[in-house]
């Protein structure tokens, strides 16, 4: 992969974490305010068979998985609103969105397996949100291998201007 700015990685990030956060909202009210679900109900694509299967809330609760999938993504965004001010040349902050994303990638997987082996059917919104999360976790993994600090070129490029090789000509 190529290299990704990090100021750019991290407003991907912001941006997938409000998108994941909105689409988690919407999820959540589907399931508390019989919101009407926008998806089809037929063929695999059944977003009303996997939503409303016992897979779809928290083990021993009523709580949607929903509530946990927005907390994450609004943790995925104060990480990516963190780095942006604090300096996203931090190491720590970017560490904590890998481990971060890297716990969501577990997740998306655990939970792609229950939509085809467990309920044999596939959430469109669910498949979003799955995307999302492998989106925000590849940003993250390129941002690691960045060995640049953006911080660093920034302090190289508020200097003097850059200085060109001179060659000597002799006559």
């Amino acid at each position: 992969m190529g290299k990704l700015p990090r100021s750019a990685g991290q407003l991907l990030l912001l941006i997938c974490s409000i998108v994941g956060a909105g689409i988690s909202i919407y999820l959540t009210s589907v399931h508390y305010e019989n919101v009407p679900l926008v998806c089809s109900t037929r063929g695999l694509i059944d977003c009303a068979r996997v939503l409303s299967s016992s897979y779809s809330v928290v083990p021993g609760t009523t709580i949607p998985i929903s509530v946990p999938g927005l907390g994450w993504y609004i943790v995925g965004a104060a990480l990516a609103i963190a780095a942006l001010y604090l300096g996203i040349g931090r190491r720590p902050i970017l560490l904590a969105q890998f481990v971060w994303t890297l716990l969501g990638i577990f997740t998306v997987i655990y939970l792609v397996y229950v939509e085809i082996v467990r309920i044999h059917a596939i959430c469109a919104w669910c498949t979003a949100l799955h995307v999302l999360i492998l989106l925000m976790f590849l940003v993250t993994l390129v941002q690691l291998q960045n060995p640049v600090l953006e911080f660093e070129a920034d302090v190289e490029s508020e200097g003097e201007e850059p200085e060109v090789p001179t060659t000597s000509y002799r006559k």
